[in-house]
């Protein structure tokens, strides 16, 4: 059983199933989410992205970024992929972007100490640029010369099983890939659950066009 399922309450103890709410384009818990047949063969040589098959959402997370901006992102069943949606107005108003990302890697920090190195004042993620496997990457959010915080995000999760609430330290890099509006993103996050687990997560994503979804 991955990491992913486990963290997000497979192993909980079975509730009574709630009515999965539709969200932007159609998507909710449960759902499955194909992608164009095309995508693959436009992306090739621009993002080292990967584009999954048909995949069912296994649960939801919600940010309220205020001023009527919202995040939804929608785990997928195969925990590598997960597709994030940010809508205006309402959760399920106008959409403003898409972009489907892959976890590069995820650990649970141990200490301290573990997390000042990987993700404090004086670590990679932070500063204006980012190089990931000799690829540059420019820093979305922050205007500081230097280091700059993280952003603060808390997240509701509503799965199958139960919701809970993750707390996020999160910064954005991202570069363009000489396609019309699509750039590759790499998302970096401290995370901390209810139960006072930290970790840290790696994402690479890639922008979408809603076109390129298909909600079964």
């Amino acid at each position: 059983m991955g990491w992913f399922k486990q963290i997000m309450g497979l192993e909980a103890p079975a509730a009574k199933p709630q009515a999965p709410v539709e969200g932007a384009l159609g998507l909710a818990q449960g759902r499955s989410v194909s992608f164009d047949s095309t995508l693959k063969l436009l992306l090739d040589g621009h993002t080292r992205v990967a584009i999954p098959g048909t995949q069912q959402i296994w649960s939801v997370g919600s940010v309220d970024l205020g001023q009527s901006q919202w995040l939804s992102r929608y785990y997928m069943d195969d925990e590598d992929y997960w597709l994030q949606v940010h809508t205006s107005g309402t959760q399920d108003g106008q959409v403003e972007s898409v972009i489907l990302f892959n976890y590069l890697r995820y650990a649970t920090i141990s200490s301290t100490a573990e997390l000042q190195r990987l993700a404090g004042p004086t670590s990679d993620i932070g500063p204006p640029t980012y190089t990931l496997d000799g690829v540059q990457y420019t820093r979305e959010w922050g205007t500081e010369a230097g280091q700059t915080e993280l952003v603060d995000l808390r997240e509701r999760v509503v799965n199958p099983n139960e919701s809970y609430v993750v707390e996020h330290r999160a910064m954005l890099y991202a570069r363009d890939t000489g396609l019309t509006d699509r750039r590759e993103f790499l998302l970096f996050s401290v995370e901390q659950d209810e139960e006072g687990t930290v970790s840290l997560s790696a994402s690479l994503g890639i922008s979408l066009y809603s076109t390129d979804l298909h909600i079964l």
